[in-house]
């Protein structure tokens, strides 16, 4: 996916750009940054830690909280039909339980969309493949390449009432990673960008111009 992204903004012109990613696209970030230092001017990851944290250091409050990561790297077909038994149930769980917020979190309209597309069994399909190379392929660059640091200025931000900043020291997994990281933070869950869409906006702005206030 990193790969795939490269490619595209060389297609449209861009031979360096700054990523930034919330979730597994702060994953593809990530890997994108390691794979290709000459193409990343800045990284900003969103509400993560590294793959080979997620799963090296897990123990009984990270599998109770991220089950869905074990769930879905189960052999085919096995979540793909769980899942299309109702889809709304699954993934409105999954949108509500990092970070104890309920859907009235969401713009109505988004969250009309999100079901229109997590009800089609190829995005549900596509889904559950991401999700199966995390404990495989990705694991296994990610471990290939623990000793390597993003060497780009990195943004690790994330929710400080969400899951993920609960269970792990996120700035001790990304420092440990990054040779220049600056830190921030909003008070919200897994998808603060969700609730804080302006001003979620504002500090990425801000870390992309350098007025950024945050620790480093």
């Amino acid at each position: 996916m990193a790969q795939d992204q490269v490619e595209l903004m060389r297609a449209l012109g861009h031979q360096t750009f700054h990523v930034i990613g919330h979730d597994r696209g702060g994953r593809t970030g990530h890997r994108m940054a390691l794979d290709h230092p000459e193409t990343v001017q800045s990284l900003a990851v969103l509400d993560i830690v590294p793959t080979h944290a997620m799963f090296t250091k897990t123990n009984h409050h990270v599998a109770g909280a991220y089950w869905h990561w074990y769930f879905l790297s189960t052999p085919p077909p096995f979540a793909e039909r769980v899942i299309k038994h109702d889809p709304d149930l699954f993934f409105e769980t999954c949108l509500t339980g990092w970070g104890d917020f309920g859907l009235e979190t969401f713009d109505a309209e988004q969250l009309a969309d999100y079901r229109k597309h997590w009800r089609r069994p190829d995005n549900i399909h596509g889904f559950c493949a991401g999700y199966g190379a995390a404990p495989t392929i990705d694991l296994e660059h990610d471990s290939q390449d623990i000793g390597i640091k993003v060497d780009c200025l990195t943004l690790a931000f994330w929710g400080s009432e969400g899951v993920m900043h609960q269970l792990y020291d996120m700035e001790a997994e990304w420092r440990a990673r990054c040779t220049d990281l600056c830190v921030a933070s909003l008070p919200g869950g897994h998808f603060f960008v969700n609730q804080f869409p302006y001003v979620t906006a504002e500090k990425l702005t801000e870390f992309l111009d350098g007025s950024l206030s945050c620790d480093r």
